[in-house]
């Protein structure tokens, strides 16, 4: 995995039009157990999430851009994750 990970989450994030706050709350709810401030080191490239963090990551931006009317433009980590 390479430091171009967390730049990703967070060109997703920006793209979507989500804050790093609004991105923790659809994060959380969706079981994420990361506090807010590990999600934002996360994105900043200071912490390296584990597979099912990223996953949980990816899910919440790809229900944004859902709404949005587009794809699922981030990948996930972990096979079956849809």
């Amino acid at each position: 995995m390479g430091s171009d990970v967390p730049d990703a989450l967070d060109r997703a994030r920006r793209d979507s039009g989500l804050t790093g706050p609004e991105l923790w709350m659809r994060y959380f709810a969706l079981g994420g157990t990361t506090g807010p401030l590990q999600l934002e080191a996360v994105l900043h490239g200071a912490l390296v999430p584990g597979n099912q963090d990223h996953d949980q990551i990816a899910h919440a931006l790809n229900e944004r851009f859902t709404e949005l009317g587009r794809n699922h433009p981030v990948p996930y980590r972990s096979a079956g994750t849809s």
